[in-house]
């Protein structure tokens, strides 16, 4: 039987043409301490001992293809808390966290300086996926009302299975935010939240194949012609959802985030502000209805 030691050096061998070093070995010590449901503590202190993972053949077969590590395991990691995922529903990213950070930290601020709703805030998720943003929101914010929309069955699937066992207090809806979700939603938000997809599918070649071959296009990729589509469609509804003074929130791609700007204004949302991720990426939008 091969040890903990040996095993590692196997996976990180066979992902290493598809991922740097130190990914690779983040999936390798990942995956055996699922696998052997033991901390990342215990893999480090003892390396050598003996491995008790069955069919790490087949499992590495999967990941040599490509195939997520979230996908085989099941879940993803976001904000604290474990998301499952699968086949059919976008993998919850770090950037992601670095979003719902920007909405936790506007809402503490106003709880603190006594300016606008800050606990009990109406927030709505759009393109909500596995419901990690939307849940996300409803642990970190006290006493808020959240409501998110997907129009994947395969996502509800999942964010459902989310909901249920992390915020059973979040109000799933299936509905598509092209065709208006004012005429779906008959309430007011003080904040809408989305991270629609976004990227032109002329970048399909630029994506990693564990996303372009396994993860959800519908939830990715938009027309070259209209990069701006989704995020068009959804200012339009924040317009008729907000209240005054209401906040819209986007996760965006690095490439548009001018073009983002100059749109949102122009349909007449005030305070526009461009973030940098970690990564100091374009990558985050926050406006505010007049």
């Amino acid at each position: 039987m091969s040890t903990r030691r040996e095993n590692i050096g196997r996976i990180c061998s066979a992902l290493t043409p598809l991922y740097d070093p130190r990914e690779a070995r983040n999936i390798a010590e990942w995956v055996l301490c699922e696998k052997e449901a033991i901390s990342r503590s215990q893999l480090l202190a003892f390396p050598d001992e003996e491995s008790s993972v069955e069919n790490l053949d087949l499992l590495i077969a999967d990941l040599e293809k490509g195939r997520p590590v979230q996908y085989l395991l099941g879940y993803g990691e976001f904000y604290g808390e474990r998301f499952e995922v699968g086949e059919g529903v976008l993998i919850p990213r770090p950037e992601t966290e670095e979003l719902v950070a920007w909405i936790c930290e506007d809402a503490k601020r106003e709880k603190m300086s006594g300016q606008g709703v800050a606990d009990g805030l109406k927030i709505l998720d759009l393109c909500t996926g596995s419901g990690c943003i939307a849940i996300s929101l409803a642990r970190n914010i006290a006493h808020s009302e959240v409501m998110a929309l997907d129009i994947s069955p395969e996502a509800l699937h999942y964010a459902r299975k989310n909901v249920e066992r992390l915020a059973p207090e979040v109000r799933l809806i299936e509905g598509d935010v092209l065709s208006g979700v004012e005429k779906i939603v008959d309430q007011k938000f003080d904040v809408i939240v989305s991270n629609p997809p976004y990227i032109p599918s002329n970048d399909i070649s630029e994506m990693h194949i564990n996303v372009c071959d396994y993860e959800p296009h519908r939830a990715l990729f938009v027309a070259d012609e209209r990069p701006l589509l989704f995020y068009e469609a959804i200012a339009d509804s924040a317009l008729q959802l907000l209240r005054s003074g209401g906040r819209l929130y986007f996760e965006i791609y690095e490439k548009l985030g001018d073009e983002l700007c100059s749109m949102l204004q122009s349909k007449g949302f005030e305070a526009v502000t461009l973030r940098c991720d970690l990564n100091d990426k374009p990558r985050m939008i926050c406006c505010r209805r007049a």
